[in-house]
């Protein structure tokens, strides 16, 4: 048995990791770089499509999922393994994705004809999104199904994105078995609308991510009450001198979160204000959310659920698709909260929300997530006086704040409770999903913990022995 690093080690982003057993090559995500991460190898997959024999996909996030058409592109043509809703998911972001490609590639061949240059491929189409969402193959967590002869497997909740899941697999080679974990993202705990992460209790081989790995979150808020009263205090004051609150959010996860402590707020406080989600990703996966509660959502949103409301919508929300009608938010002269992706502020119509609004000091700019270095998002929360968006030089003078306690990420405490939940501990500990400094810090926190922990690089491949 082998288990090879490709992507996400020792950097963030671009999940991929392969495992060799009982002559079959599993692949456990097939994800794009994104951010600061080496985005060249975008490009390229690390074997021949035609030599997978199955996907196991975690959870619906383009780091996770968004090479899988590029795998059907060049022929793949095997199962992908994945939850109801994550399936439901990646119906909407990988024909996003898809348009993106296309679009970039659009561009990119229009420049390299005038420079006298070949035309630019897009790395996958819409077609092949929609020729691999016809081999997924949905399960509801806690359902053990066979792979193969010797292999099977099962999804429990990771607590991260509705739909995320911790793989775990057993492999049965040299007359005994060994039992793999794969932890996918491990969700904080406490979040809006979905549960806590499911612990497990005993691996042989545990592959673990370390995004939060080396630091804590601050200020953690742990109650639907306390994350509205942080929000309702940034609009009241906002509103009050005049400006907007722009939100920077993930289109996925993120946004519905939000949603649902807006909607607490209009029915528990009485507190009525607009709030526009504009991005047609975002609505789409708001629709998503709003059919895929049960068996995903937690106790708290399943009693809204029970008492007939939707814990996710309210009559003062407003979803904006069209383009035109995203323009003529920043000529609003009422104040309005405007929930945009991307998340990271690297794309979307974010950023023209962000041309408009960073540069007024009345106005207010709210990150809810991660910003991985080098990202338009990272430079603004880090204290950047001036950033260039569209060519152009802009002030940063909004108030800028990071809404606590809603972080999609176990922390480092967190991961050292889920990892703590095996016993006995696992005969080997691969640390991935973090930038290297990171990664590198938390393997040898746990090393110091007596855990035989390991830090692969991409590229990396090793023989599992039990």
């Amino acid at each position: 048995m082998n288990i090879e690093f490709f992507g996400a080690a020792q950097q963030v982003t671009g999940s991929l990791t392969l495992l060799r057993a009982c002559g079959k090559t599993i692949m456990i995500d097939c994800g794009l770089q994104q951010g600061g991460d080496d985005l060249p190898s975008n490009q390229h997959l690390p074997l021949k499509a035609t030599e997978v024999d199955v996907v196991l996909l975690t959870h619906a996030h383009i780091d996770h999922s968004g090479k899988i058409p590029m795998l059907f592109k060049d022929g793949y043509r095997g199962d992908v393994h994945c939850t109801d809703a994550t399936a439901d998911l990646c119906s909407i972001m990988l024909m996003d994705s898809a348009f993106i490609q296309e679009n970039d590639a659009e561009w990119q061949t229009r420049k390299a004809l005038r420079a006298g240059r070949d035309p630019v491929e897009p790395l996958y189409t819409a077609q092949d999104a929609t020729e691999a969402l016809q081999h997924f193959v949905l399960h509801h967590y806690d359902e053990q199904f066979q792979l193969f002869p010797g292999i099977s497997c099962r999804f429990a909740d990771a607590g991260h994105l509705l739909g995320s899941a911790s793989i775990e697999l057993w492999v049965f080679e040299d007359d005994k078995t060994t039992k793999l974990v794969f932890s996918g993202d491990i969700g904080n705990t406490d979040q809006p609308i979905i549960s806590d992460p499911e612990y497990l209790f005993d691996a042989d081989v545990v592959v673990m991510e370390s995004t939060y790995g080396n630091r804590k979150h601050d200020g953690h808020v742990a109650t639907t009450r306390q994350r509205a009263d942080e929000l309702k205090q940034i609009v009241q004051q906002t509103f009050a001198k005049g400006g907007n609150v722009i939100i920077p959010s993930f289109s996925v996860g993120r946004t519905q979160e939000i949603l649902y402590i807006f909607r607490y707020l209009y029915y528990n406080d009485d507190f009525s204000v607009p709030v526009f989600v504009d991005s047609p990703l975002s609505v789409k996966a708001t629709g998503v959310f709003s059919r895929n509660i049960i068996g995903y959502f937690d106790e708290e949103a399943m009693a809204v659920f029970d008492d007939g409301q939707n814990p996710i919508t309210f009559p003062s929300l407003i979803c904006i698709t069209k383009t035109e009608d995203s323009k003529s938010l920043n000529y609003r002269r009422e104040p309005s909260v405007i929930i945009s992706s991307s998340g990271m502020c690297e794309a979307g119509r974010i950023r023209h929300h962000l041309k408009h609004n960073l540069w007024r000091s009345e106005s207010t700019i709210v990150f809810t997530g991660y910003q991985a270095p080098g990202t338009l998002g990272e430079k603004i929360e880090n204290g950047s006086r001036s950033v260039r968006i569209f060519g152009e030089d802009i002030a940063v003078r909004a108030r800028i704040c990071k809404l606590e306690g809603i972080s999609g990420h176990a922390d480092k405490d967190g991961l050292l409770h889920w990892l703590s939940s095996f016993n006995p501990k696992p005969d080997t500990v691969f640390v991935v999903h973090g930038e290297a400094s990171t990664a590198c810090s938390f393997t040898e926190e746990i090393k110091g913990l007596g855990y035989n922990a390991i830090c692969p690089k991409s590229g990396d491949s090793y023989q599992i022995v039990i």
